[in-house]
């Protein structure tokens, strides 16, 4: 790994053409290819928030090769990666790091955290308290870290790529507002095919796939490729069209897109264009994050998020499906309630209750209090309670 802490930072001048640095990107996604099968999608989108300068949340069931997308990235890259194992227990200083005191100097000194690194993999992390949570919120936004009233800059470059459990819900922290804003993308990976994990098994077999990958970049290269991303063009139409995408989001108070996804979606589109070789931007680039994958169902279809849903991803889903199923139903809203046996024209069509008027009087009561009998006062002809009224009503149901 190379040492990123004393490492220069690029210029315009070292910034390659497209061709060069859609190569360089390229290779990297072959590379990763090698490792996690049947997730092409998945990793052209990752290696897209690295040249678009963003973080990414990746959120599946376990198992599926969350953590080690993260790591055949930075492996790819030849990049420094430290994981931090997201717990209840975690503190801010376990990942931003701490002043401790060195008896033979007789002075504090800084132990860095793990936050000091290129590529950050916060596993799991929806289980630390949202204190613990929000140590990550400066190093995101603004690629330092304060501690003790001191600000370090962390190594550029610097991307998050943090993991949570989409199934389990229990002792998990919701990921605030602030925080989910700053990932440029979420992705959801879901189960590879039949074909797909007998050929991830073939590989597990002769050992962890992990340990034969190789760096086919450098951080210099990844640098030089993001200045080139940014200096791809963005017409004025595709960016009133990105405008437009976002004003519309925010007709749902629990959907809208803040004014960072306007500018993360353009970023992101920048670096997908960068993968097709291409010095500008077209509209497909911008609709390309949110499109589900063709070899996958619309359930397990790859899921791309750029603004900040603080309802929840389940509430959020659910309240999705229910806008689809109300634009998709053009009928009337009684021809839906008739369809349905409900509202005011189901009721006409229900049928009546057997029984004489002793039986519904004792229905409506519920316990054998009859409803035209004094309060407290039972019922004698139900003997108080709904025994009697019950054989009466199976007889009934037998006789017609």
């Amino acid at each position: 790994m190379n040492d990123t802490t004393n490492q220069s930072a690029a210029t315009r001048a070292d910034a390659p053409d497209v061709e060069t640095a859609g190569e360089t990107a390229r290779a990297v996604i072959d590379n990763v290819q090698e490792v996690i099968v049947g997730n092409d999608d998945a990793i052209e989108h990752l290696v897209t928030a690295l040249l678009g300068g963003g973080h990414v949340l990746l959120e599946d069931v376990p198992g599926v090769g969350k953590t080690m997308l993260a790591r055949s990235v930075a492996e790819s890259f030849d990049c420094s990666f430290n994981r931090v194992q997201f717990t209840p227990d975690l503190l801010p200083a376990d990942i931003t790091g701490a002043n401790v005191y060195n008896q033979r100097e007789s002075e504090f000194e800084f132990r860095p955290g793990p936050v000091f690194a290129n590529v950050v993999l916060g596993d799991e992390i929806n289980r630390a308290p949202p204190k613990t949570q929000a140590a990550l919120l400066e190093a995101m936004e603004e690629e330092q870290v304060t501690v003790d009233g001191e600000t370090r800059s962390v190594p550029d470059p610097f991307v998050v790529i943090a993991t949570q459990n989409s199934v389990e819900r229990e002792r998990t922290y919701e990921l605030p507002a602030a925080e989910l804003d700053r990932f440029m993308l979420k992705l959801e990976l879901g189960y590879p095919s039949e074909a797909d994990e007998a050929t991830v098994i073939d590989r597990a077999v002769g050992g962890h796939a992990i340990e034969k990958i190789a760096p086919v970049a450098g951080v210099s290269d990844l640098l030089a490729a993001r200045l080139t991303a940014a200096d791809i063009e963005v017409s004025e139409p595709v960016r009133a069209y990105v405008t437009r995408l976002a004003t519309y989001t925010r007709e749902h108070a629990q959907l809208g897109a803040s004014p960072r996804g306007s500018i993360d979606l353009v970023r992101a589109a920048q670096g997908r264009a960068l993968l097709e070789a291409r010095s500008y931007v077209v509209p497909d680039d911008v609709q390309a994050p949110s499109k589900p994958s063709p070899s996958r169902s619309e359930r397990d279809a790859l899921a791309t998020r750029v603004a900040a849903d603080p309802a929840g991803g389940g509430r959020r889903r659910r309240r999705r499906s229910r806008l689809r199923r109300r634009r998709a139903d053009k009928r009337p809203v009684a021809e839906r309630r008739r369809r349905a046996g409900g509202g005011r024209a189901g009721r006409r069509r229900r049928p009546a209750r057997l029984g004489g008027p002793v039986e519904r009087r004792a229905d409506r009561a519920g316990a054998g209090l009859s409803r035209g009998a004094p309060d407290g006062r039972r019922d004698r002809r139900v003997g108080g309670s709904l025994h009697g009224d019950r054989r009466r009503r199976r007889r009934a149901v037998a006789r017609w």
